[in-house]
């Protein structure tokens, strides 16, 4: 490649480049901060690094096919950190009420925990939206840990008595 050989690079390549220099891909692609302008793709215009980045993540705001779904994905994970997040900070606060020793700082703990317990709730709802969206589109849906099994309806049953019989 350095001595002009090779006139592009698999994709594959720059993903072990990357991990070789310890930086991410994209960087390698776009170097945003080394670089005023890109191609984002041969024969194009030459545009900024971070504009080329946010089409390649799908973070501008062009028409995509799978637009939709990357969006429910994002909005998954932020949703699921958000109710780990929320669950840690429960056990926190349910720890806090048992072991106080005044009915002030009770009183504290208990409001904690509730509003830990409002978040947990908001968070699971989000999952719930994220998760029906994926469904209806086929989508693949990504892990719940056991903790939050809670946030995907019971499977109905497939087998009914008749079929039994």
């Amino acid at each position: 490649m350095e001595s002009g050989r090779r006139a592009n690079l698999p994709l594959v390549d720059v993903m072990v480049l990357a991990k070789a220099l310890h930086t991410n891909p994209i960087c390698l692609i776009y170097p945003i901060g080394y670089i005023a302008e890109v191609q984002r793709l041969p024969y194009e215009d030459r545009t900024a690094p971070w504009e080329a980045m946010c089409w390649f993540t799908a973070q501008d705001g062009g028409p995509l096919a799978d637009r939709d779904m990357l969006r429910y994905q994002r909005e998954h994970i932020q949703a699921l950190s958000e109710a780990q997040a929320a669950m840690a900070s429960e056990s926190y606060a349910q720890y806090a009420v048992q072991h106080v020793t005044s009915a002030t700082e009770q009183a504290e703990a208990l409001r904690e925990q509730a509003a830990c317990l409002e978040r947990i709730d908001k968070a699971k709802q989000r999952l719930r939206v994220a998760r029906s969206f994926i469904r209806r589109d086929r989508g693949l849906l990504p892990y719940l840990p056991p903790e939050l099994a809670d946030v995907d309806p019971d499977e109905p049953e497939t087998d009914t008595p008749e079929e039994n019989l």
